[in-house]
Order: structure tokens, then C-alpha cells, then sequence
């Protein structure tokens, strides 16, 4: 079993910043990816950011250089800067970890972005 646990979200203003955090434990050998997505109501869940093991990343078009995802060192926790935040970045922001290609998931952390 691996657990995920995410915290930081909360509620701030436009153009405010938040600093995503997410710690994986439990059965934790290689983690092959992990990455944040988010899902706002009525909305579909999607691809915010993600980073590979080796430090590849790659973000969703909407970031526009405004979120930056980064890992520990043990490669066990991932964080996501987020920058000069817009209204329509409101939603519920998961993490995932990617595990011999099996899929886990956090239980979510609420991001508000209103003034």
C-alpha cells in the first residue's frame, strides 16, 4: 500500500502564491512519476504538472510559467509552487504517484483563489 498526503492548499487571493506539498509512504520502492492535477467542479480532472524520477517535467498549458513542480532528494515528496494565480485556478489539486505503472492517488487538497 502506498499513501499519499497532500497539504497546503487553502484560500488566497488573485495573484496570490500557495506552496503545494504531498508525501508518499508506505510499500515505496521506485517511484516512477509523480505530479499534481486538479478538478474543478463540473470539470473533468486534469493534468497540472508532473516530474519523472530522473527530473524530467512537463506542465499543462494553462501554467504559462506560473507553477513549478519539484521533488526531494529521496525522491519520496513533490511540491508545487504556484504563482500569480487566477480565479480559474480554483479547484481540488491531487497528487499522484506513479508506482510500476500503477496510478495512486492523494485525497485532495482545496485551492481557492478569490478576492
Amino acid at each position: 500500500q502506498v499513501q499519499l498526503v497532500e497539504s497546503g492548499g487553502g484560500l488566497v487571493q488573485p495573484g496570490g502564491s500557495l506552496r503545494l506539498s504531498c508525501v508518499a509512504s508506505g510499500s515505496i520502492f521506485i517511484i516512477n512519476r509523480m505530479g499534481w492535477y486538479r478538478q474543478a467542479p463540473g470539470k473533468q480532472r486534469e493534468l497540472v504538472a508532473r516530474i519523472t524520477s530522473g527530473g524530467s517535467t512537463n506542465y499543462a498549458d494553462f501554467v504559462e510559467g506560473r507553477f513549478t513542480i519539484s521533488r526531494d532528494n529521496a525522491g519520496n515528496a513533490v511540491y508545487l509552487q504556484m504563482n500569480s494565480l487566477k480565479p480559474e485556478d480554483t479547484a481540488v489539486y491531487y497528487c499522484q504517484a506513479v508506482l510500476n505503472n500503477y496510478p495512486y492517488w492523494g485525497q485532495g487538497t482545496q485551492v481557492t483563489v478569490s478576492s
